[in-house]
């Protein structure tokens, strides 16, 4: 009887430690980001603040839709009924890149963009534009820089053709 009550207590506390060391190392590293998120997250909170918090980046990717759609390089991506959708999963995704507390529920870049014609003249327009619509929102500029240089290596996975860009949705390859 004493050796199971020993025995419960020892596996009691080998518990605990086991718990405690968990909690310690989960508290100790940064957060994991969502699978499909493309990138690592930023952890210097100031960041998301220059961003003016999750309203911000929806102020921003209000103003970097319109800009999109304005813009005949990239207009046909976006001129359609996926706007709303579209520019909610951008705060998402910006939102968790920038630490802010959110996780990206979207697809990966390489799947998203599989069955589209994205060259690099309109990669660079997406990109010009993002910059004009966080300029107009007073993101410094080395915060910008932050976190593009955290979406500038997706243009792996977004960038599909070195032809003549095209929106017109193409069948997937068969392998």
């Amino acid at each position: 009887m004493l050796n199971n009550l020993k025995m419960k207590s020892a596996l009691a506390v080998l518990g605990l430690m086991l718990s405690a060391s968990f909690t310690a190392n989960a508290a100790d590293s940064a957060p994991l980001p969502s699978p499909n998120l493309g990138t690592t997250i930023i952890q210097d909170p100031s960041v998301f603040k220059d961003f003016g918090g999750k309203e911000g980046l929806v102020n921003i990717m209000d103003d970097f839709m319109v800009l999109l759609i304005a813009d005949p390089r990239t207009k046909p991506f976006f001129d359609n009924e996926k706007q709303g959708f579209i520019k909610a999963m951008l705060v998402e995704q910006m939102c968790e890149i920038l630490n802010g507390g959110c996780k990206y529920p979207g697809r990966d870049m390489k799947s998203s963009h599989a069955t589209m014609r994205v060259n690099r003249e309109a990669f660079n327009a997406l990109v010009e534009d993002f910059q004009l619509a966080m300029d107009k929102h007073n993101v410094p500029f080395s915060s910008q820089n932050k976190l593009l240089a955290k979406l500038a290596p997706m243009y792996r996975d977004i960038e599909t053709t070195t032809g003549a860009a095209s929106a017109t949705l193409v069948p997937p390859v068969a392998k």
